[in-house]
């Protein structure tokens, strides 16, 4: 579902409280975390979706670490998943649902993490993905809106899922292409979540169906704070700048923007396809994480010496534009 639809079904529902949650429904967090003892809370997500790729076995894993992401995100290990599949019996061979299990299992395999059972349904298209329980100390958790004043913003995965995955089902796609953003979408972004507990931070999301800015602006809402991205800092995928002006955008892309076009400013100098891919919705897709300026480039070289080649400061948090995101 597009943010907008969202917010409207989610209006309204009363919120459940309890002393040992430590993170609800009250905000746009990436998962609920439950305290069960003063050193150890519960981690609890689940995300699944249709297949963005050909292959069965690379949508398998594709899922898997996309769902395990949201744990990640708030700084947490994921420890055990449930299968949550949807397949249309009728139209599909079994052994497209056992390849897409097989590469769910492997990244979970991959990750540590234990399946321990799962949920099927017939259903008139393919879905697949995964329910997680991680655990975290409960004075650890990395929420996605305590960025402060100062901070640096450092992405860790290339923008463009969404474009690429468009040109994928309209046959323009390269194998590059498709390589490229299979071996993205594919990893874990464990080494990230751990490198960013071990030198300290102020929040992190990991960026997903909403885009870049739409995470952001999820990041700021009723904050003090404001962010200012640098748009030639952004990494994005090679082919996603001419595939996006060619025009092979998603509908998720222009429901992102609509529903956000208020709290961005977007300099003149900005190009169109750079625009795009900034709203661009994403698949398994890097952490965004808010690090006091002075640990930035410690956090940075972390990343890049354990794998993360990608990881970049993109801009940084600002207090004289409260609530608003400055793109330039």
């Amino acid at each position: 579902m597009g943010p907008g639809d969202l917010a409207k079904a989610l209006a309204g529902l009363p919120l459940q409280s309890h002393p040992n949650l430590i993170v609800g429904m009250e905000s746009a967090e990436d998962a609920g975390v439950y305290k069960l003892t003063d050193d150890l809370a519960i981690v609890q997500t689940v995300d699944f979706f249709t297949p963005i790729v050909d292959d069965p076995y690379d949508f398998g894993r594709i899922a898997a670490a996309n769902s395990l992401s949201d744990v990640y995100a708030m700084g947490g290990s994921p420890l055990t998943a449930l299968n949550v599949v949807c397949f249309p019996q009728d139209k599909m061979e079994i052994s497209i649902l056992q390849e897409v299990l097989r590469g769910g299992m492997d990244k979970m395999q991959e990750a540590g993490v234990i399946l321990v059972g799962g949920h099927s349904v017939e259903d008139p298209e393919l879905k697949y993905g995964l329910s997680v329980t991680g655990t975290i100390h409960p004075d650890k958790v990395v929420r996605n809106n305590g960025a402060r004043a100062g901070d640096r913003l450092i992405l860790t995965k290339p923008l463009g899922t969404g474009i690429i995955s468009t040109a994928i089902k309209g046959g323009t796609a390269g194998e590059e292409a498709v390589s490229e953003i299979v071996k993205s979408m594919t990893a874990l972004n464990r080494t990230a979540s751990e490198m960013m507990q071990e030198v300290g931070v102020h929040a992190c999301t990991d960026i997903t169906g909403f885009g870049l800015l739409g995470h952001v602006a999820e990041m700021i809402e009723g904050t003090e704070v404001g962010m200012e991205i640098d748009s030639a800092a952004v990494p994005i995928f090679t082919d996603a700048k001419g595939l996006a002006e060619m025009g092979m955008i998603p509908g998720g892309l222009h429901r992102n923007r609509e529903f956000r076009k208020d709290m961005v400013e977007i300099s003149r100098g900005v190009p169109q396809y750079l625009q795009d891919i900034l709203f661009d919705p994403q698949t398994s897709g890097g952490l965004l994480i808010a690090v006091p300026h002075e640990k930035a480039w410690i956090l940075l070289e972390k990343l890049h010496s354990e794998g993360v080649a990608e990881a970049a400061i993109i801009g940084g948090v600002v207090a004289e534009i409260k609530g608003k995101i400055r793109v330039k």
